[in-house]
């Protein structure tokens, strides 16, 4: 009962410390983190992959109009999970910070300099009063001199380097099967299949082309590609976890405001 009180009395102000040293509004945000449907990324050896689940609420609701995968820049990418407002936030402020260093210094910026600008712009929400944390977490990839990279933010502000991972909803069972399957030397398609796989693992091993969403940055050209329901298709069927029109059509519901 005296723990219950303790965390009630720390928990309603994001600038002030428990005596443990927790902030609870920011995990709290983590929280929230856990609610979105499930986004992940791979780095290969020929780029960058990005994979989300697109489940929606209803067949009444516009399939174009549920957006986790967003282009930042030309050579970056960005999926998110948690609350959709929030990470829209992110996300263009991303892109203001990627358009501003293109016209400063007359080059694309850095996929690790932009994930740190997010992350401290994600941080000052964690110590100003009358604010709250973004309950949002971002996966971000590109290409930076030739090389693949991926990145992702915390609500609390922290960035971390990944070779492949996975946010929202069922993070821990897809992080086991990539940490399981996972090969530094695979192709970019061999990656696309990868992440498909470790995102049908969490759903009875059946995707639909219209459910998900897939994009790719190459280092060949160094450019953000949106995989269509054709290509998505191509490799649901090159992996065997093409959902049949039935269960296509019997999709899970989710929260509107988490995705």
């Amino acid at each position: 009962m005296q723990g219950s009180q303790q965390q009630q009395a720390y928990d309603r102000g994001i600038t002030i410390f428990s005596p443990d040293g927790r902030l609870y509004q920011v995990e709290y945000a983590r929280e929230a983190v856990k609610r979105g449907t499930a986004s992940i990324g791979v780095r290969t050896k020929d780029g960058v992959v990005l994979a989300v689940d697109k489940r929606i609420r209803s067949p009444l609701m516009e399939r174009s109009s549920v957006e986790k995968i967003h282009k930042a820049d030309d050579h970056i990418g960005i999926a998110s999970a948690g609350h959709v407002a929030d990470a829209r936030q992110l996300i263009d402020f991303a892109r203001r910070q990627a358009q501003i260093n293109q016209v400063r210094y007359d080059e694309p910026i850095g996929v690790e300099t932009l994930t740190k600008s997010v992350t401290d712009h994600i941080q000052q929400y964690t110590q100003v009063g009358g604010a709250r944390p973004f309950g949002v977490a971002l996966i971000i990839a590109g290409i930076a001199d030739g090389e693949p990279r991926l990145y992702e933010t915390d609500p609390s502000g922290t960035p971390y380097e990944w070779k492949a991972l996975a946010v929202g909803a069922d993070r821990g069972d897809i992080r086991e099967y990539l940490e399981e399957h996972y090969d530094e030397e695979m192709t970019l398609d061999e990656g696309v299949g990868l992440a498909l796989a470790a995102l049908a693992s969490v759903n009875d091993d059946q995707l639909s082309p219209e459910g998900i969403g897939v994009a790719t940055i190459s280092v060949d050209d160094e450019r953000f590609h949106e995989l269509s329901d054709e290509e998505k298709e191509e490799h649901l069927e090159a992996n065997d976890i093409l959902a049949s029109e039935d269960d296509a059509d019997d999709e899970d519901e989710s929260d509107a405001d988490e995705e």
